[in-house]
């Protein structure tokens, strides 16, 4: 069965292709944090809510889930806001992102 014309919703989960500069920015935070363990801060000593970012590294072109938060129109081409759910215990969010092909772009999930 194609998703061809398929109206993005909120809650709908798509697949999200990172960009390199997705993926620099990500692993930038997790490096961070990295830096932070190793200086003997760890989650438990963080007692004024700020989330260290811990979880593989990431690279252009790989593909993760994206919950949709935000549609911008009612049509099968309408872009997307939404929280792109990584490996690991962060997310990444991103707006304005239209169906297609490649980076910076959501496709519809398979359906068998």
């Amino acid at each position: 069965m194609s998703n061809i014309g398929q109206i993005p919703t909120i809650g709908r989960i798509v697949r999200y292709t990172l960009t390199e500069h997705d993926a620099e920015a990500i692993n930038r935070r997790r490096a961070g944090a990295q830096n932070l363990n190793a200086a003997g801060v760890t989650l438990a000593s963080q007692n004024l809510g700020p989330q260290i970012h811990i979880g593989n590294s990431v690279h252009e072109g790989e593909v993760y889930p994206l919950v949709i938060t935000r549609v911008w129109g009612d049509q099968p081409g309408s872009a997307v806001n939404g929280q792109v759910l990584l490996d690991g215990n962060d997310t990444l969010w991103v707006s304005s992102v239209n169906v297609g092909e490649g980076p910076r772009h959501f496709a519809w999930p398979a359906r068998v």
